[in-house]
């Protein structure tokens, strides 16, 4: 029979010793309590620590108010971590004592099959080595036979070299002893063992403020450890036993959660912004690669704060409010708003164990059967852009995204791709219309498209034209070849209407085909229809020049019927014309139409650097370079509308005075130096600049918006000077000195960024980790990643590569001739 061995000596007949494996847990099991009730003090402290320096650095209602703030989450804190480790004791040592009476029933039964002779070899073995005896001895019945074979092969002992892998005490006792015989974490593990270092652990960020980040995710259980065949010395009997139950305390806090990935997730924290006065000032200006890199670094420090936060506060949720730290859905299962929106800039900014917790959700949560009515054009640059971005990346940089075993030899079954053309199918029923003009929106899980419930069920122009950068490309990786075919048959009724200097009005109605209204704007519903314009004939490698004419028409229009200066400083800019090209000109820009200075310098130059434009032979012209001041100028004027305003972030809409009778863009101009922004101004002495700007009350928020930067990103790719990354630098400052939520929340928009402090939003859009960050971080990368020549960057700054047509995908329409041609040389 097997010998049954006792190694932790939990068999024993002494008084008070049957449950001492329970004692030592319940000891553990107080230490650990001790532990987080100190650790919840210390939680306390820092919180008072960091509310006196408030009082000391603010005014006094806003000290009270951050004292309260701080005084509230500690109270919180310590009541989280007090109930975690208190529950999760107890219902380990429930647990421990039952393990522990089963080990002793196991030992019991073994002791008393073991053959007399045995036993008192047993018992010597344990008086040599100085330990407690077993229980007493039982005799063997009287009225054993020991001819018998049954009982002869009873006394055979098999050696302890060779295990049995059948017999249940066996088992138990390999998995005790396995657990007995893994090592504590050493000091290279980053903090205590056992239970003092979870708690530890789980409140590291306040105890030891040189720690910056937890682990990324929980360690994988190990194997087995080696059996021995030696008995064991009392001492490593001891060990083994804490060990033991220091490993079932610990299973118990994991079971109950409380080092769930969630929460245990690796953080950025706030840290120490020392470097918003240090660096890139007036006095500080980068000099060197490095810098850059330094300042790169500073924006992916943003970007882990702000997906952290997420991912602490709202993992899963479309949406994520970063001063109450709650999220919301849109959908009844989520659609994945943020999650997929920014996954791509987790892949470029290298951030892959983020990328692993997003996929895993994807692959895992994300549906798109369910019976919700979605915006058309929203989720398609949001979702069906992010998932195909993810793809692209994850193939053509599979280092940024390693391909993981369920895509690994099954091409086209990607998950990122499988998700992408499920949406798809479920979007195209848009399209289903009269005219091929999409509804503005669709029920996902019906297959449905609906149309708006405003605007006479009008379509926004922009909206029904800023699809098919994703349709396009889908339909070259799938080969299908309605994709193509139905968002080019927007394009094609959209021309038909010939459209005035190729202004075309903001709405269009899905039943007809026919503009609605007259209003002609760049802002919203308006601005990415010009975008995707020249955007098709660049991702196609330039074989559908239908696209550039177009462009080169609105282009036209926009000059002659929008462009104008203003009054005292002649700052460029792009008004509205809410009534039609012959009602009057509002100096109106929204936030938005600055996406129009870095959209006209890629198609100036069509992608190439504006030394390399100019230096092709028969390319560059004079509207090439009349193109590429126009650029300048309206960079300028961007950049303007944040040095305007008193945080230094832009307002969402910024007025302009302009002469009662708007000069035309034709006419002779001299733009101002940039280092009129330098000029001195007070409130009560403004300077001359200021003059020529208006911020209405109701419109001085800012969300965070990406259209600023992201022209910076171009305007530097593509001239190489370098004022363009400063300004960016200044407006990331901005952005961290005043949208930054407190403990590590992430990034807020503002309801008011022209008081100082701010008026916060409480809401992070998913476009800041998207878009502006991505765009911030690109602005400060060298100009190898992602190349202009090799991609296009959809409306949400998803990143699609530039693919030659093949011949089952064309353009399959001609436009109509027109009445008189686009003045202008190109």
């Amino acid at each position: 029979m097997n010998r049954v061995r006792d190694p932790f000596n939990l068999h024993t007949n002494r008084p008070g010793t049957t449950f001492a494996a329970i004692n030592i847990l319940r000891a553990t099991a107080t230490t650990a309590a001790s532990a987080a009730t100190t650790a919840a003090t210390e939680i306390r402290d820092r919180a008072a620590e960091k509310a006196a320096e408030a009082t000391k650095s603010a005014a006094w209602q806003q000290a009270v108010e951050t004292a309260s703030r701080a005084a509230e989450f500690a109270e919180q804190a310590a009541e989280r971590t007090r109930h975690a480790v208190a529950g999760a004791v107890a219902e380990a040592a429930e647990v421990a004592e039952a393990a522990a009476k089963e080990v002793e029933r196991t030992l019991d039964q073994g002791f008393q099959s073991q053959s007399a002779s045995e036993r008192q070899i047993e018992e010597q073995s344990y008086l040599e080595q100085g330990l407690l005896l077993p229980g007493a001895a039982k005799e063997p019945p009287e009225d054993e036979d020991e001819d018998d074979p049954e009982n002869q092969m009873a006394a055979f002992s098999i050696p302890r070299h060779v295990p049995s892998f059948t017999d249940p005490a066996r088992q138990a006792e390999d998995r005790l002893w396995a657990a007995a015989t893994r090592q504590r974490a050493g000091p290279s593990s980053g903090g205590a063992g056992g239970v003092l270092g979870g708690v530890q652990d789980k409140v590291g960020g306040f105890l030891n403020p040189d720690r910056r980040s937890l682990p990324m995710y929980k360690d994988k259980p190990y194997g087995y450890g080696p059996g021995g065949a030696g008995r064991p010395r009392p001492l490593l009997r001891k060990k083994r036993v804490l060990g033991f139950l220091t490993l079932v305390v610990l299973g118990m806090l994991w079971f109950t959660g409380v080092f769930d990935d969630h929460h245990e997730r690796a953080r950025a924290k706030l840290g120490d912004w020392g470097w918003l006065s240090s660096e890139g000032g007036t006095a500080g200006k980068a000099r060197s690669k490095a810098d850059w890199l330094r300042r790169r670094e500073r924006v992916v420090e943003a970007m882990e704060l702000s997906w952290d936060a997420y991912e602490r506060y709202a993992w899963g949720y479309d949406e994520f409010h970063p001063v109450s730290k709650t999220g919301r859905n849109m959908a009844p299962k989520g659609l994945g708003w943020i999650i997929v929106d920014s996954l791509d800039t987790l892949m470029i900014m290298n951030l892959t164990s983020r990328v692993t917790h997003a996929r895993e959700w994807i692959s895992k949560s994300l549906t798109w059967d369910q019976d919700q009515d979605v915006n058309t054009f929203e989720t398609t640059i949001r979702m069906l852009g992010g998932l195909l971005s993810a793809y692209y990346l994850s193939t053509e940089y599979p280092h940024l995204a390693p391909i993981t075993d369920d895509d690994v030899g099954a091409p086209g079954e990607d998950l990122y791709l499988e998700k992408a053309r499920d949406l798809a199918d479920r979007l195209m029923s848009a399209f289903d219309t009269p005219s091929g003009i999409p509804y503005a929106s669709v029920n996902l899980g019906k297959f449905q498209g609906l149309p708006s419930h405003a605007d006479s069920g009008a379509s926004s122009t922009a909206e029904a034209t800023t699809l098919q950068l994703e349709f396009k490309y889908l339909a070259n990786l799938t080969g299908e070849k309605d994709f193509w075919d139905r968002s080019e048959k927007v394009m094609q009724v959209l021309d038909d209407n010939q459209a005035p200097d190729g202004l075309v009005p903001i709405y269009v109605q899905p039943s007809t085909g026919r503009f609605h209204t007259q209003n002609i704007r760049l802002g919203s519903r308006g601005d990415s229809y010009y975008e995707y314009l020249i955007k098709q004939f660049l991702q196609t490698k330039k074989a559908e020049p239908i696209y550039q004419e177009m462009w080169n028409d609105a282009l036209h229009g926009i000059r002659k019927h929008l462009v104008t200066y203003t009054e005292n400083s002649g700052f460029t800019i792009v008004g509205e014309r809410p009534s039609g090209l012959e009602g009057h000109l509002s100096p109106k820009m929204d936030h938005l139409v600055c996406f129009l200075p870095g959209t006209i310098a890629l198609a100036a130059t069509e992608g190439l650097s504006e030394r390399e434009a100019r230096k092709k032979p028969g390319f560059w012209n004079k509207q090439r370079e009349a193109d590429m001041q126009l650029a300048r100028e309206l960079m300028q004027t961007c950049w303007g509308m944040y040095r305007y305003m008193a945080t230094g972030l832009a307002a969402e809409i910024t007025y302009f005075k302009i002469p009662s009778d708007p000069l035309p863009e034709s006419t002779t101009h001299v733009s101002p130096p940039d280092s009129i922004f330098d000029t001195p101004s007070t409130p009560e002495s403004p300077a001359s600049w200021r003059k020529d700007f208006e911020v209405h009350q109701f419109d001085s928020h800012n969300l965070q918006r990406p259209e600023t930067v992201e022209s910076l990103f171009y305007m530097y790719r593509i001239t190489g000077e370098v004022k363009y990354r400063e300004w960016g630098w200044e407006m990331f400052k901005s952005f961290v000195n005043y949208t930054a939520v407190e403990d590590g929340g992430g990034f807020t928009s503002l309801s008011n960024a022209n008081v100082i402090p701010p008026v916060t939003k409480d809401n992070m859009e998913s476009f800041w980790m998207a878009e502006t960050l991505k765009y911030f971080y690109l602005l400060f990368s060298p100009e190898d990643l992602l190349p202009l020549d090799k991609v296009v960057f959809n409306t949400e700054a998803h990143p699609l590569p530039i693919f030659e047509v093949g011949r089952l995908l064309k353009t399959g329409w001609e436009r109509k001739p027109r009445a008189t041609a686009a003045a202008g040389e190109k």
